[in-house]
């Protein structure tokens, strides 16, 4: 009789287990373990900060456990800067019925954007989502889009600027007039500098061919160098290094990616970091927890000062002990 009823309470308790086993597997069921998502990237162009931003996002996933060849596929697409490229590619997506697309610069997550509503989109290395038109607001997209924003801190790179450029009278820059993100940037930086009692010279650029000719265009005018965020610019740093070095004039730009490519130096985003955290995000809609309109647009958690010596030392600069200190020197 007591054997019966320690038997009975084994198998109670042996049910009970299988009833939380079965809940615990229905709660990874509802974050996608049982179901392969499919994710399309589209990016605009090929460069270092772009690129860094589209390995974030993947790390990103995988850090919330959507890896490629287990429950992840990814189709990725670089539209070589051509606007009838990234049509297509969003096209593609929208055919494949993919189940989330990541948008790599403003240009991709407008062409994504115009394309579908219903797809969630998420989007990076973008400057401004209400004025590229895809929000209604960063607090409360309001659609099928979100994202993180890399607007960078233009008034603490303009504040660096000085530093580096104590007696400078006269920034240059140079940017892409197709860039609307370019367009805020550069609008934001002259109306700091200009505050700060300095000139700003401006060139813009349709294409990488054209960025030779814009420099030469101000080189003398000026003393300084500022390049925002713009990926025509990005795309061929070397390009503008080939003007400014041999003139003895610094690049500060808005992204890490600058000072590794040939400029100066910068306070800017870490695009890989920026990248993670759009995945972060991604990985939260794929599993349900929150949809796109209701998602405010992120900017980027971490900046880092990052000084190119071996750029200061080509350029004849001496870069003062106050901006050494705790900056990332690229040799």
């Amino acid at each position: 009789m007591r054997m019966t009823k320690f038997v009975k309470c084994v198998a109670l308790g042996i049910a009970a287990l299988g009833v939380l086993a079965a809940a615990g597997c229905g709660e990874q069921a509802a974050k996608g373990d049982n179901k392969t998502y499919k994710v399309g990237i589209v990016q605009l162009v090929e460069h270092s900060s772009l690129d860094d931003a589209n390995r974030g996002f993947v790390d990103g996933l995988k850090a919330r456990g959507y890896e490629e060849g287990k429950n992840l596929t990814i189709d990725r697409q670089n539209a070589q800067a051509d606007q009838s490229n990234l049509q297509n590619i969003v096209q593609r997506f929208i055919s494949d019925k993919v189940d989330l697309i990541c948008a790599i610069a403003t240009p991709a997550v407008q062409s994504a954007a115009n394309a579908t509503k219903d797809i969630p989109i998420v989007g990076t290395a973008v400057t401004d989502y209400v004025s590229a038109k895809v929000v209604k607001s960063n607090e409360a997209p309001g659609g099928n889009v979100t994202g993180t924003s890399d607007l960078t801190p233009i008034a603490e790179q303009i504040d660096l600027l000085r530093k580096l450029y104590p007696n400078a009278k006269t920034i240059g820059t140079i940017y892409s007039s197709s860039e609307v993100n370019s367009e805020i940037q550069v609008k934001a930086m002259k109306e700091y500098a200009e505050s700060k009692g300095l000139t700003v010279r401006v060139a813009t650029i349709s294409t990488v061919n054209d960025i030779q000719q814009a420099a030469q265009s101000i080189i003398n005018d000026v003393d300084v160098f500022y390049e925002p965020t713009d990926n025509v610019i990005a795309s061929a740093m070397p390009t503008l290094t080939s003007v400014t070095d041999p003139a003895g004039k610094g690049v500060i730009c808005g992204y890490v990616g600058g000072v590794t490519a040939g400029a100066l130096a910068t306070k800017g985003i870490d695009y890989y970091k920026l990248g993670v955290q759009t995945g972060d995000m991604a990985a939260d809609i794929l599993e349900g927890k929150a949809k796109p309109a209701d998602m405010k647009i992120e900017t980027a958690h971490d900046l880092v000062v990052v000084i190119n010596k071996k750029n200061a030392e080509k350029i004849g600069l001496t870069i003062p002990a106050d901006v050494m200190d705790g900056a990332t020197i690229v040799p």
